[in-house]
């Protein structure tokens, strides 16, 4: 079966809100599913976010794993995308953005991550299929939220899903223990 690595989001962890229950009901079926918690999810490093990923890809198959990136964990996944050896290694089965953005979002802290700019050519060999998961109302990304949306689909020929409501799935301060559109999504790249 295949390998599918959650990244978490910024300020949390790999035991918390959706990511068990996803875990759980993939791994169910088979699949090795791996949530690391990545260094200081409060004051994360790009690198060391980007190294703790990349230790979970390795050894696996670029093209029986799924990549699934939350929050701030899809920009982490953007940048292992960036520097994968696709013609050695081959492209990933898959990549599934929940609530991710692709530029800053006014957290200063966070400006190592969006910086230098992507490689969106070499970012859309490096996986097979692209799929977006985002909430019209996440106040994280804002008003600009159509457009982080956009850009994962003009870049990345990626297929979105926009829920008219779920915030940041979740939003500051709640927990989100389920999330049966992440799971469909990542079946539909597996």
């Amino acid at each position: 079966m295949s390998r599918i690595v959650i990244a978490h989001g910024y300020g949390m962890s790999g035991g918390e809100h959706w990511y068990p229950s996803v875990a759980e009901e993939l791994g169910a079926e088979g699949h090795e599913v791996r949530v690391p918690d990545f260094p200081e999810p409060f004051a994360p490093e790009a690198a060391a976010w980007l190294k703790g990923l990349r230790a979970e890809t390795e050894g696996a198959r670029a093209g029986e794993t799924v990549l699934v990136g939350h929050s701030l964990g899809g920009v982490n996944v953007l940048r292992l995308l960036q520097e994968h050896d696709t013609e050695a290694e081959g492209a990933f089965a898959g990549v599934v953005f929940v609530a991710s953005m692709n530029a800053g979002v006014g957290y200063d802290a966070l400006a190592p991550f969006f910086s230098p700019e992507f490689d969106w050519v070499g970012i859309r060999g490096a996986a097979r299929e692209f799929r977006v998961l985002h909430a019209a109302d996440d106040p994280v990304t804002g008003e600009r939220t159509s457009e982080h949306i956009m850009r994962f689909v003009t870049e990345l020929g990626a297929v979105a899903r926009v829920t008219a409501s779920g915030g940041h799935f979740p939003s500051t301060g709640e927990s989100l223990r389920e999330l049966p559109d992440a799971v469909r999504l990542i079946r539909e790249v597996l």
